[in-house]
């Protein structure tokens, strides 16, 4: 009993700790899309009608390295540990944000401010391509046997949590400051404060334990274990789990970067007139709950089983994402968008929750980082990334039932998926049960 004692509490540990560093990544990343709408006229002219394009093109740009990054970090973690492989990932989006923190506006040096911009947002998702597939991993790995659910869960509670403190910051500088304020200078400090917690994390993460077995990193430090981390393995041996992480993810992240932010956004336009507070309030309120509800879906995929709580969102998601589209930008009470997005996210829940660990459940160990990272960042890249983009073109365009009917078309693919390709409560290789 004592030794069981002491293993959930390492495992506690370790989640917290990886947990830690996810949430201040996840806030570098999402910093930009609450506070993009202050930060415009920075960096492209305010007589450009196009400009509110292009900060959503950035955003979309930086999902391009996600693969990449995923495929560096992954290759790494799989070698190195998964310890290390956070350490510098982290490290990478701190020096990040400071720089975008201290670049100076289009008006002082032109279209090199712009270029800054997307340098810096280029490497941060080179980073963050590392930082989902390791983070997965390792949190997966940390977790008990009969609370992977539950504990894994917490990734997506600190994922959320990143965006739940992008909208707090905005909040408290909106009591304080009015809005021509946070445009002229308060976004640098939104922008700094994620680099400072990124570096109180780099202490952190050092001393979080090691999920993958010294004998695997010894292995690959002396030039042996060729096939962990490896490209060639994961597309000639792995490729069957691989198609199922990108497929699985596919209606998963479209859905989430639909509902998490393009949602918020809806909201933010639809209060943005004489009421912004109510706008900002509804939005963390509502991230808030969707955060809360991440421990409740793991908790319940290990008694029902992962698929099920899939089958929920896909379902779900087929059913209402037409609504939440074309209805939420309508809604000018307060109570009405809460509930409208709240909905759509109890059904995001049953994705969100346990996504990382059915993922880590498809890869034998040595290609786990690679595969759940690379699989993840491919679909991430195609269908998630491009989610907030393609809603402005539809609005400029007024084809925004044409963009609900596309969210709707990925989900009903990743549903099948679900469906006919999953098993529930089968053998998987975090168990060593899967041959």
């Amino acid at each position: 009993m004592h030794t069981s004692g002491n293993a959930l509490r390492r495992s506690v540990s370790n989640t917290l700790k990886g947990s830690a560093g996810n949430l201040v990544e996840w806030y570098d990343v999402y910093v930009y899309s609450v506070f993009a709408v202050y930060f415009e006229s920075r960096f492209f002219s305010a007589a450009d009608r196009n400009s509110t394009l292009y900060v959503w093109a950035i955003f979309a740009a930086t999902f391009l390295m996600r693969p990449i990054g995923a495929w560096y970090f992954g290759r790494f973690a799989d070698r190195y540990g998964r310890r290390l492989a956070l350490t510098v990932s982290v490290t990478m989006m701190a020096g990040c944000s400071f720089l975008v923190a201290v670049t100076p506006t289009a008006g002082s040096i032109g279209i090199w401010a712009a270029l800054i911009l997307l340098l810096a947002r280029l490497l941060q998702g080179f980073a963050t391509g590392g930082e989902y597939g390791t983070s997965a991993t390792y949190m997966s790995e940390a977790a008990l046997p009969g609370r992977r659910g539950f504990l894994s869960s917490f990734h997506y509670v600190t994922l959320v949590g990143g965006h739940v403190l992008a909208q707090l910051t905005l909040l408290v500088m909106l009591v304080f400051w009015d809005a021509p304020r946070i445009s002229e200078w308060g976004w640098r400090i939104a922008f700094a404060l994620g680099g400072v917690a990124a570096i109180v994390v780099f202490w952190l993460r050092r001393s979080m334990d090691e999920s993958l077995e010294a004998s695997s990193i010894a292995a690959a430090r002396e030039g042996g274990a060729r096939a962990s981390g490896s490209m060639r393995e994961l597309f000639v041996h792995q490729w069957r789990p691989l198609l199922l992480c990108f497929l699985v993810t596919a209606g998963g992240t479209v859905a989430f970067y639909t509902y998490s932010v393009n949602g918020p956004k809806m909201i933010q336009s639809a209060f943005a007139g004489d009421d912004p507070m109510t706008g900002t309030l509804i939005n963390l309120g509502v991230l808030s709950f969707l955060m809360a509800l991440q421990p409740l879906g793991g908790w319940l995929s290990d008694i029902v089983g992962r698929q099920r709580l899939l089958v929920f969102f896909g379902a779900g998601g087929v059913l209402y994402t037409w609504y939440l589209v074309t209805r939420l930008p309508q809604q000018h009470d307060a109570l009405a968008a809460f509930a409208t997005l709240a909905v759509g996210f109890v059904i995001l829940t049953g994705y969100t929750s346990i996504n990382a660990v059915v993922k880590a459940e498809l890869f034998p160990t040595h290609v786990r980082a690679l595969g759940v990272g690379f699989g993840y960042a491919l679909a991430n890249s195609l269908f998630g990334g491009t989610a907030p983009l393609l809603y402005q073109g539809a609005l400029r365009t007024g084809h925004v039932g044409a963009f609900a009917l596309y969210v709707t078309a990925v989900i009903a693919v990743s549903l099948v998926v679900y469906l006919f390709f999953l098993e529930n409560k089968g053998p998987n290789w975090l168990d060593g049960t899967r041959k």
